[in-house]
């Protein structure tokens, strides 16, 4: 009986949406090892299910044949077997996720435990459902036009679009028209329509992801004519996507980075504070930037050198690419001096060749460079002078790229910079190995990546790298990509688009979205807005500071004041490192953005659903930053369902409603859920002086909570694949309360090649309101209780593989 019900279902559903092209006609169905197919008057439909949760969808027309390859997806789906049941229907069962297929007069229904497809015979359409709730359904579907091939879809009048990459436009994104071309904008605040990283993504508030696996360039439009449509427009290629749901947000993220690849580890270090400016003129110049840092007491991990350390001057000497000796005579020796230091250099590298470069001849005998429409280089003017583009898309000029940064790896550098990869300059006449510049222009920086990435695992297969990228692709996640927001503009304004933007490309798989800190462009002198634009940077997945040299970026050259507040940021910053490493972890293994929308928390609430003045940082600190001049208090909204702490006061708030808080100078509105455990390490100066054997581990107690649970995620912070290695371990934190009684337990998962050690904790735990009757930690009764703050400090000894049980009995 379900059965019938679903197909009744499906029909009004059908009937209830615009009919799909009138003219194409349904002619008949057939079932492969892998996919179904359904051959109608103008092409053919295929149909591919990865799991119950990810479908895939490809119209190959008359005349033309499959295009298999896809730059995002690394999903592999399993081989569908069918058996024929004794009624004579198609049955798919065993190990395969499509679970019944049924064909009558007028329907087929495709139906997995999750996702089902639709096909209405006549008039033509295809549906999508989730758990039997209507998801979307093609419109037009595939059309051909003069210009653009396009795929079309019907939308509900209601539903909140996200995606389509880093924009500033508000986080509904509903009713724009955005182009798919990767370009820089410069100086750009509060709204930009086109920025370096545009994907072929689009989620709804109705919890489902459409991702359209195509490379060229071309347009999402999002209902811009108000009539309920969704469009993707492209100039060629593949007329493939894929439709992914999921029970939650977590799961729809989960989901897509399952199809399109997993984030690797960072390095813990890429957690750290970076020195970073336009740019650092020679070796003196660096090294004494360094000294600064360590006299001043601020902590620092990491130096980016811009493109002076190729050469003396700012245009003319793109593509050198090897150290330029005058300004850094002894390049290797600064490198190793700095490391010693705990800080690790990062070198900017872009892939134009001036004519006028060192490298220029090299590349035009060595035949790396992309070419004209007549087979020479392809040569043109832009900012930088007169270029050519190294084409990595031949074997040749990707094994003559990646051997530039196996030598800058040899000499000790820790991480590459990819500068201007949209590329920033990539005119449409140009002609790379695989294609024209429009048919690969917004993969070019997710290859790039893939170049160096490829080239850690086969030539330094122990290092984690660190790539940090302005351009990307779906799936440059897995690459160990690390996008940043471009040159934005130093104002306020600049730095009120940044959650925006950061918390889109989490929700599309590039978690690591970050900000140059303090702004990039113009000269503007603000110690207001760099001291708030760092104190949002705390709770930003990478720290890095960086500007134009007209204004300097780092803290130990700012005003006295602006230098103290900055330190305290860049200080805590360093304390939560516990606590982010997890979040690193979290996301390599299950794609949680680290920076998290509200309507995460409640997916049924749309008054969050274009909001991102507030946002989680990870699942239990909540971050609201201050993002205007002279503020003195602001609005937070405190997620329902949940008791939430001051971080630094301790008060107590009440979730489920929007309060007015005071603001501080050295700090943003920043609070904790109750029942968290939030890990706080020893402040160093650099995380070369890192320790897991000793910290804090806060626990914020609230009544209502009478279970909770938290895993902290520790390995060396270098090694690469230590989880597939096992060589990592797993802290489990769980808290029962009954009646009066507490009761935490500790225990670990080591890995097999992990070296261990003892431990010393100090469990904090806030939120009673009275010392406790006893504390038991085995044979210890120690106990510390502060009367002023109401914090329950106890300590807590452990080896490893130990279980740890701690009994508090409170007073009533």
């Amino acid at each position: 009986m379900k059965k019938y019900i679903f197909l009744i279902i499906s029909l009004i559903f059908a009937i209830s949406i615009t009919a799909q092209n009138e003219e194409r006609k349904f002619k008949s169905v057939k079932k492969t090892d892998f996919t179904v197919e359904i051959e109608v008057s103008d092409g053919t439909y295929q149909f591919l299910i990865y799991n119950p949760s990810i479908i895939e969808t490809t119209f190959i027309p008359i005349g033309e044949k499959l295009k298999p390859i896809s730059h995002a997806v690394t999903l592999k789906p399993e081989n569908m077997k069918h058996m024929v049941s004794a009624h004579g229907d198609m049955i798919f069962n065993g190990t395969d996720y499509l679970k019944e297929f049924k064909e009558d007069e007028n329907n087929i229904v495709l139906l997995t435990e999750g996702v089902q497809i639709d096909i209405q015979k006549q008039p033509f359409q295809i549906s999508y459902y989730y758990k039997g709730k209507p998801i979307i359904s093609e419109k037009a579907g595939y059309v051909k036009n003069d210009s653009l091939e396009t795929i079309e879809f019907n939308l509900t009048k209601d539903e909140v679009l996200y995606g389509g990459g880093a924009r500033a436009l508000g986080m509904n994104r509903r009713g724009h028209r955005l182009q798919l071309y990767n370009r820089a904008h410069y100086g750009y605040e509060t709204h930009s329509e086109l920025m370096n990283f545009t994907l072929p993504i689009v989620l709804s508030s109705n919890k489902y992801m459409i991702h359209f696996d195509n490379a060229p360039i071309g347009f999402l439009d999002l209902d811009s004519k108000g009539d309920n449509t969704l469009k993707y427009e492209t100039i060629s290629g593949r007329k493939t996507y894929q439709v992914i749901v999921g029970d939650s947000w977590y799961d729809i993220t989960n989901n897509y980075t399952d199809l399109t690849g997993k984030q690797p580890m960072l390095p813990r270090w890429a957690l750290g504070n970076f020195s970073s400016r336009f740019g650092y003129h020679s070796q003196e110049e660096v090294e004494m930037t360094i000294a600064k840092f360590k006299e001043e007491e601020i902590p620092v991990d990491a130096i980016i050198l811009d493109l002076y350390w190729f050469g003396k001057d700012l245009k003319g000497t793109m593509g050198n690419l090897e150290v330029f000796r005058d300004s850094f005579p002894d390049f290797e020796g600064m490198v190793k001096r700095l490391n010693d230091k705990g800080v690790k250099t990062i070198t900017i590298t872009e892939p134009f060749v001036l004519t006028t470069s060192k490298k220029w001849d090299e590349g035009v005998e060595k035949d790396v460079l992309a070419k004209d429409s007549i087979g020479n280089p392809a040569k043109y003017d832009f900012y930088f002078g007169n270029t050519g583009l190294i084409d990595i898309y031949k074997p040749e000029g990707e094994k003559w790229f990646w051997n530039i940064y196996k030598d800058i790896a040899n000499m000790g550098v820790a991480g590459i910079w990819g500068d201007l990869g949209e590329p920033e300059v990539h005119p449409s006449w140009v002609q790379h190995h695989t294609g024209s510049a429009d048919e690969v222009h917004n993969i070019y920086g997710h290859d790039w990546a893939r170049l160096i990435h490829e080239g850690y695992q086969r030539d330094f297969p122990n290092t984690r790298p660190f790539i940090l990228m302005r351009a990307g692709y779906s799936g440059s996640q897995r690459y160990g990509m690390i996008p940043w927001s471009g040159d934005v503009n130093r104002t306020w304004g600049g730095l009120q688009s940044q959650p925006e933007i950061a918390l889109q490309m989490g929700m599309q798989g590039l978690a690591y979205m970050h900000s140059d800190l303090g702004g990039f462009a113009g000269d503007n002198l603000d110690d207001e807005l760099y001291v708030r634009w760092l104190q949002y940077g705390v709770f930003n997945p990478i720290f890095r500071p960086h500007a134009q040299e007209d204004v300097p970026s780092e803290p130990i050259f700012r005003s006295t004041k602006a230098k103290a507040l900055a330190k305290q940021a860049i200080e805590l910053r360093y304390k939560l490192l516990p606590y982010n490493y997890n979040l690193v972890y979290e996301n390599n293994q299950s794609g949680k953005p680290l920076m998290r929308p509200l309507f995460f928390e409640e997916s049924d609430n749309p008054e969050l659903f274009n909001y991102s003045k507030t946002y989680l940082w990870g699942n239990d600190i909540l971050v609201s930053p201050v993002l205007e001049a002279g503020k003195r208090e602001q609005e937070v909204y405190f997620p329902k369902d949940n008791v939430w702490f001051d971080f630094y006061t301790h008060k107590r708030i009440e979730g489920g409603q929007t309060k007015t808080v005071q603001l501080k100078e050295n700090s943003i509105p920043t609070y904790v859920r109750a029942g968290a455990f939030i890990p706080e390490a020893e402040l160093v100066q650099t995380t070369l002086d890192y320790k897991d054997t000793y910290y804090h581990v806060h626990y914020y107690y609230d009544e209502s909570v009478t279970a909770s649970s938290a895993q902290i995620y520790t390995d060396n912070g270098m090694s690469s694949n230590p989880i597939q290695n096992k060589n990592y371990e797993l802290l489990s934190f769980d808290m029962t309360k009954n009646g009066r009684q507490l009761e935490f337990n500790i225990n670990d998962t080591i890995g097999e090649k992990l070296e261990t050690k003892g431990r010393v904790f100090y469990l904090l735990i806030h939120g009673l309101d009275k010392k406790p009757k006893s504390v038991i930690v085995g044979p210890s009764r120690r106990f510390e209780w502060d009367e002023n703050s109401k914090v329950l400090k106890i300590p807590v000894e452990r080896n490893p593989r130990e279980h740890s049980l701690i009994k508090i009995k409170l007073k009533k």
